[in-house]
């Protein structure tokens, strides 16, 4: 009996300190900053931090914190000096009873977050515009007062080449303006009293002005030609595209830290207006490097299985394309150290414009032609005469150069062949990532390129259905390989213009989850912390489920 009795009492001994030591594990309640910079002071609030650090220690990123970055430690309240090479990802406070539920941080350099804007009262003031040539891409600077020391925030708008131009959306969107844009670096200098920007694509003839936190500018009035030809931008859609994923957890050994990455449509001049409607559950960011970031735990063994969806719906508005070029005005590139030329033109784990293959296939199509808008003219006829679409996709492992070898490739693989041949012949160009809605609003993954003629702007083109590819559009192309060579429909909901490049949030040895041949091209999709692996994913492709 004297046994039973003691071994009751050990067994409850055990469970008090096993509750005890559960306690005592580390709680996160708040982190502020959650976007800063280096050099910035971090706080953060909770409890079970422990009165002293000894070998406690928080880890940003799968980065331990140095000791020197320590300011304060206590039970409740931890402030550091954040690093130079601090990086995004989650953020750990561990003690010897465990580790902390966590939370998230963003380096402020490389999110597109507003910088804090000066404390001037004044509306901005433009005095004069001045420019050597008013064509696209051409650099004009802006002479004036109260724009505002750094940027932030605020844009510089021009006239809109749009067909709606006089109207406004039913959701207020105005059509008649367009910002000059930060994907192709427009901004090249901003001050109080000065601006060097870039005329963006799809500007036109028409006034111009400055925007600030504090208010708009009057109207200054500008001449933008395009000596090469015309675009113009018409038939605008508003489309409603839903996104879910689901998680669900298989209840192993050990909980599991999911950090997801949901594409949001990009906005560029195509598609000059993607709102977030609803997005459910709450992100921990909404907008971060073109994706929205949620995080989840999942619970340990001894939970009940459950399923987790995370749901958000975009509005989002698009506008057919139609360029009509010159050839015979179409001059070689004279800004090779522009930025947009150098990320336009470069190699990178998407695009090999140095693979000899693509090399020699480029090359083979031009012949002596040195007319970039001709050379691209002459791959894409190659492509559409010589190589056969396949209706299914293959696997993501084979090289998409396979398609010249074997003479046949999905779509992903004629985007990604057309974009790398011309970046071998030093022309600008971006594989563009999204889905094709056809007229009953059926999506379908999809891949369509553009490419960069100096003075012009950006030209589409679109070389799987080129190629005649079956595919009901809204309205019907008489000749779809003329058409899909510069001209683009408003079926195309974009969300990549080249490969999105998302660095790793947590450990080396966490688990990264990459979709390749999907409708956003970019690296990372889903994390999870390191150790047993206890959930299974499912990403579901977008869906209409609205259009007008």
């Amino acid at each position: 009996m004297l046994s039973y009795v003691a071994a009751i009492a050990f067994l409850l001994l055990i469970i008090s300190f096993i509750t005890y030591k559960a306690k005592k594990i580390p709680v996160i309640d708040s982190i502020s900053p959650a976007v800063g910079s280096p050099g910035d002071t971090m706080v953060i609030k909770g409890s079970n931090f422990g009165s002293t650090r000894g070998t406690n220690y928080v880890e940003i990123g799968g980065n331990r914190i140095t000791a020197s970055n320590y300011l304060v430690w206590d039970d409740n309240l931890i402030k550091i000096i954040l690093p130079s090479n601090v990086q995004d990802g989650l953020i750990l406070v561990s003690t010897k009873n465990g580790k902390s539920k966590p939370g998230f941080f963003a380096n402020k350099e490389e999110i597109p977050v507003a910088v804090p804007p000066d404390t001037k009262t004044f509306l901005p003031v433009i005095s004069t515009v001045q420019g050597s040539s008013n064509h696209c891409g051409s650099l004009i600077t802006i002479f004036g007062s109260n724009f505002g020391t750094t940027r932030g925030k605020s844009l510089v708008y021009f006239s809109a080449a749009r067909d709606d131009a006089e109207e406004k959306a039913s959701d207020g969107f105005d059509t008649q303006y367009i910002p000059a844009s930060e994907r192709d670096f427009d901004y090249n200098y901003w001050s109080d009293s000065e601006i060097k920007v870039r005329i963006p694509e799809g500007a036109t003839s028409g006034n111009l002005y400055v925007e600030t936190e504090k208010g708009k500018s009057k109207f200054f009035h500008t001449d933008i030609t395009l000596p090469a030809g015309e675009k113009l931008y018409s038939l605008r859609k508003t489309y409603v595209v839903q996104l879910t994923a689901d998680i669900e957890s298989l209840n192993s050994k050990t909980g599991t830290n999911i950090t997801l990455r949901i594409p949001r449509p990009i906005e560029y001049a195509r598609q000059p207006e993607v709102q977030l409607s609803e997005c459910s559950p709450a992100p921990v960011i909404e907008n971060f490097r073109d994706t929205i970031i949620h995080q989840l735990e999942l619970p340990k063994s001894g939970s009940q299985e459950k399923k987790y969806t995370f749901s958000s719906n975009f509005i989002i508005t698009t506008y057919s394309v139609h360029t009509s070029v010159n050839e015979k005005l179409v001059k070689p590139y004279t800004e090779k150290s522009r930025l947009l030329y150098k990320a336009a033109t470069a190699e990178d784990s998407l695009i090999h414009p140095s693979d000899p293959v693509i090399s020699a296939f480029a090359k083979k199509a031009v012949g002596k032609e040195s007319n970039p808008y001709v050379q691209a003219k002459l791959i894409y006829d190659s492509m559409i005469e010589n190589f056969a679409l396949q209706s299914t996709l293959n696997s993501a492992d084979r090289n998409p150069t396979t398609l010249i070898t074997k003479r046949s490739g999905d779509a992903y693989e004629f985007a990604i062949v057309y974009t790398a041949s011309l970046r071998s012949l030093g022309i600008p160009a971006y594989p563009m990532g999204g889905i094709l809605v056809d007229s009953n609003l059926k999506t379908t993954n999809h891949w369509w390129c553009e490419f960069y003629i100096e003075n012009f702007g950006w030209i589409p083109v679109d070389v799987s259905l080129g190629t005649g590819a079956s595919y009901k559009s809204f309205r019907h192309v008489d000749s779809p390989k003329d058409f899909y060579f510069g001209n683009l429909d408003g079926q195309h909901i974009a969300f990549s213009r080249g490969l999105n490049e998302i660095k790793q949030a947590t450990g080396q040895n966490s688990k990264i989850v990459r979709r390749p041949k999907t409708y956003a091209l970019q690296t990372i999709w889903e994390e999870s912390s390191e150790g047993n692996v206890n959930y299974s994913s499912l990403w579901n492709d977008p869906v209409v489920i609205g259009v007008y």
